[in-house]
C-alpha cells in the first residue's frame, strides 16, 4: 500500500512534463474521475474529484470534504497524496498545502498543479476507502505467551490487493513494524470473511475531532492465496462501482 514516496525505483513512471500532466488531469476532469485525497501519511482519506484546472493560474480545484472537521485536517497539512485508477493504471501525486475556494457557490479546495506525477499499470497499489456508514472489521486472533487466544477487533479503512489500512481504537494490538499476524479475519460488505495473514508495515497514532487518539495501521498481506485474492479483487470492484454510482447521483 505504498504511496508515490515509498516506491522505490520509480524513475521511469514519474511523469515531469507539465503538458502531459494538465492533459491527464483535464481527461480525468472530463471523465468524472473518482481520486482518494490521503493526509497523516495516508492514515486519513477522502473520495474527491478533479471541478476546474486554470493551468495560468498553476491550480486545480477539487471537491471539498464532508465535513468540517476533515476539511480543517486537509488545510492544516504540509503534504497531500493523491490516488486513483485511471484506465487501469493507478495515478499518484502530492502537493504540499490546499486552500479553501468556492466553486459555483460551493465550498471546494483549490491545490497547485503537482510538478510530477506517478503513472504505475499495477493495480496492487491502488487503495480504496471502505464505507464509513457501515464500519468493516478486521479481528485478529493473537496468541498469548501462556498459550491461549485473545481477539483484537480493529476497523478497516481503506483496502488494495496489496494490504489494508486499519484503525485499533483501543491501541491494544502490537505496532511493531514487521510483527506478522498468522490469523486475521478480514470482514467485507458482500458478507463474505477471508482469512489472511499480515505484517505491519507503518503505525502512527492520530487524533480524532472529538479528541481521542487512536492507531491507524498501514498493513501489508502475506502469502495471499490465489482465491481470497481474487475476493479481495472484487471487493475492491464493487466499491469503486459504488463509489463512482454514487459520484454520479445515481445511489
Amino acid at each position: 500500500m505504498a504511496n508515490t514516496d515509498e516506491i522505490k525505483d520509480d524513475s521511469p513512471y514519474r511523469v515531469h512534463s507539465r503538458r502531459e500532466i494538465v492533459s491527464l488531469l483535464n481527461s480525468m476532469m472530463e471523465r468524472n474521475q473518482l481520486l482518494s485525497l490521503l493526509i497523516k501519511g495516508g492514515s486519513e482519506s477522502i473520495i474527491t474529484s478533479i471541478l476546474d484546472i486554470d493551468e495560468g493560474q498553476n491550480s486545480v480545484v477539487i471537491d471539498a470534504a464532508p465535513s468540517a472537521s476533515l476539511n480543517l485536517s486537509i488545510l492544516q497539512s504540509n503534504r497531500i497524496g493523491f490516488e486513483a485508477l485511471y484506465n487501469n493504471i493507478r495515478i499518484t501525486f502530492n502537493v504540499d498545502k490546499a486552500k479553501h475556494c468556492e466553486f459555483q457557490s460551493r465550498p471546494a479546495l483549490k491545490i497547485d498543479i503537482p510538478e510530477s506525477l506517478v503513472r504505475l499499470q499495477r493495480r496492487e497499489y491502488f487503495r480504496i476507502p471502505t464505507p464509513i456508514a457501515k464500519p468493516l472489521r478486521c479481528t485478529f486472533r493473537v496468541t498469548q505467551d501462556d498459550g491461549s487466544f485473545t481477539t483484537i477487533v480493529t476497523l478497516l479503512n481503506n483496502i488494495s490487493a496489496g494490504g489494508v489500512g486499519l484503525t485499533d481504537e483501543k491501541k491494544i494490538l502490537d505496532s511493531t513494524v514487521g510483527r506478522i499476524y498468522e490469523d486475521v479475519s478480514l470482514e467485507m460488505t458482500d458478507n463474505t470473511i477471508v482469512t489472511v495473514k499480515l505484517v505491519v508495515r507503518d503505525c502512527k497514532e492520530a487524533k480524532l475531532a472529538s479528541g481521542k487518539t487512536v492507531n491507524r495501521f498501514g498493513c501489508e498481506f502475506v502469502d495471499l492465496p490465489r482465491a481470497v485474492l481474487a475476493a479481495v479483487q472484487r471487493f475492491i470492484t464493487k466499491l469503486e462501482r459504488e463509489q463512482n454510482a454514487k459520484a454520479s447521483g445515481m445511489m
